[in-house]
C-alpha cells in the first residue's frame, strides 16, 4: 500500500472510503473544499483500491484530526497508524504543540491505537455523532502533546 499527500483531485477516492467507514459520510465537495483550506493537509492510503483517509488541520499552534477513515476491507493492517504517523508529522513541522481528535466511545480498535501513539482523554462530547436510525454516539476528546516524544 502507498499513502501520498491528498490533493484536491483525490477527494473522489477520499470520499468513497469515508462512505465506507462512516454512517453519515463526507462527499467529494467536502473533500475538495477542506483541502483547499488555510492549514489543511491531508493523505490518502492506496493499495489495489484507496483503502484510508485523513484530514487534519494546523492552526494557532495546535492540530485537529477532523477525519480518519480506513475502508472494512483494509482494517488491522496499518492503515490507521501510517496515517496518523504522517499526520502528527506533518504538524510537528507545522509547529503544533497539541493534536486533537474526537472518536466515537464505542470505537475501541480506534481508541487503542490513539492511545498506542500516546493520546491521552481530554474530555466527552455527549450525543456528538449521528448514526442515522441507531441514534447518536458520545465521542471521546483526545489529546496528543507534540513537544516531545518521536512522532
Amino acid at each position: 500500500m502507498e499513502l501520498k499527500a491528498a490533493t484536491p483531485e483525490d477527494a473522489p477516492d477520499m470520499a468513497g472510503v469515508h462512505a465506507q467507514a462512516f454512517d453519515t459520510p463526507w462527499d467529494e465537495n467536502d473533500f475538495e473544499d477542506l483541502l483547499d483550506g488555510d492549514g489543511v493537509f491531508g493523505f490518502v492510503v492506496r493499495g489495489a483500491d484507496p483503502a484510508g483517509v485523513l484530514i487534519c488541520r494546523a492552526a494557532a499552534g495546535e492540530a485537529e484530526i477532523l477525519t480518519v477513515g480506513v475502508a472494512p476491507w483494509a482494517r488491522r493492517q496499518g492503515v490507521g497508524l501510517a496515517l496518523m504517523t504522517a499526520a502528527v508529522g506533518v504538524a510537528r513541522q507545522a509547529g503544533a504543540a497539541a493534536m486533537f481528535l474526537e472518536v466515537d466511545v464505542d470505537n475501541a480498535p480506534a481508541v487503542a491505537l490513539y492511545e498506542g501513539l500516546g493520546f491521552v482523554r481530554a474530555g466527552l462530547r455527549k450525543a456528538y455523532y449521528d448514526r442515522g436510525a441507531n441514534g447518536r454516539a458520545d465521542a471521546l476528546v483526545m489529546r496528543l502533546d507534540l513537544t516531545s516524544g518521536p512522532d
